[in-house]
């Protein structure tokens, strides 16, 4: 059988706090930690966004803007193309979310595989056509959509042969138990056909765990050094330890899907059933012609040396032919 392989993202986001410093620690620990690829957000400020874009959420001490948190963010594209070397190095795969066509461009200069699409631009037509025209994979967050808007992308896609997946997400930081939406997994793979997954922002292994016993063949979380430290996405992160043990689980988790147990045979146990399954025995001394009650039985290890315990009924009522000791096993010759 042709093993599903599982794609592990862990996403960086903003935790980099603007220092390629911070940023290549991360890429080395999330190497070590098992993940397929880390993924970055590749923000122009001046081409995605304004001095009107409002806070997300009101966390910086810094900026007195998001449109000046994004420039503190951002990268030059020689420092974005020293981010991918390290990835190379590192033998994880380089992968990033643009938010303008001039990422789209920058992006294809700093050399990616695939583009990942947050949730914000699934109705953002303009840079999907830009992607799409690179001829590369896309793979879609689907976190603020309805099936209606995800219908009208999903078209837009295919209209032009594009290669995507889609991933269940909820843009609630951190997500509750209720929000999950695992459900969706599964229906997205019944409505679209294509591969799917799930981008977690619950702060808990769990979540992608129990996403991939339902179906997801990519997940996707926010990785963080510890969940105290400063940014808009650290209380919704999962920190490296926890992100080795994620990747290691969901993996097992992975391999047991893609080999099934036929239940109609259980040749592979023919050993370990004649170890511990269990022969008709005689509990107590019993004198010639006694005949047998349940009280009478017994049921020892191993199998094989008596009369099978599934067919005690079949003995009861008989009479046995010779005097027998407690303990002793009961076949056939020894009924009259």
């Amino acid at each position: 059988m042709n093993q599903k392989s599982l794609y592990t993202i862990a996403e960086i986001g903003q935790a980099h706090e603007g220092s390629l410093g911070i940023l290549f620690s991360f890429i080395e620990a999330l190497a070590q930690a098992g993940v397929d690829a880390v993924k970055f957000q590749m923000h122009i400020p001046e081409a995605e966004s304004s001095e009107f874009e409002p806070f997300r959420v009101k966390f910086s001490l810094e900026d007195n803007t998001r449109f000046d948190y994004w420039k503190r963010m951002s990268f030059t594209l020689e420092q974005w193309k020293l981010i991918k070397q390290k990835c190379d190095d590192c033998q994880v795969e380089f992968l990033c979310s643009p938010f303008s066509n001039l990422a789209v461009d920058w992006l294809e200069e700093v050399g990616v595989s695939q583009y990942k699409i947050g949730s914000g631009e699934v109705n953002n037509w303009l840079i999907l056509e830009k992607i799409v025209r690179t001829g590369k994979p896309i793979i879609l967050s689907s976190g603020m959509s309805s099936w209606e808007e995800l219908d009208q992308t999903v078209s837009f896609l295919k209209e032009r042969n594009a290669k995507f997946s889609i991933l269940q997400c909820t843009t609630s930081y951190p997500t509750k138990p209720e929000q999950y939406g695992l459900n969706v997994i599964r229906e997205l793979k019944e409505r679209y056909d294509v591969r799917v997954g799930f981008s977690d922002h619950s702060a808990s292994i769990a979540t992608c765990i129990a996403a991939v016993a339902v179906g997801a063949e990519i997940i996707e979380f926010h990785a963080v050094f510890d969940r105290r430290q400063f940014g808009p996405d650290s209380k919704s992160s999962l920190t490296i330890d926890e992100i080795a043990s994620l990747v290691k689980y969901s993996n097992e988790i992975n391999i047991a899907l893609n080999n099934p147990i036929n239940k109609a045979s259980n040749e592979a146990f023919s050993e370990l059933k004649s170890i511990f399954e269990k022969s008709l025995a005689i509990n107590k001394d019993l004198e010639v012609n006694h005949v047998l009650t349940f009280e009478d039985l017994e049921a020892k290890k191993p199998k094989g040396y008596g009369i099978e315990a599934s067919q005690f009924l079949t003995v009861l009522g008989k009479k046995i032919n010779k005097p027998m000791k407690q303990w002793s096993f009961l076949n056939a010759e020894d009924l009259a």
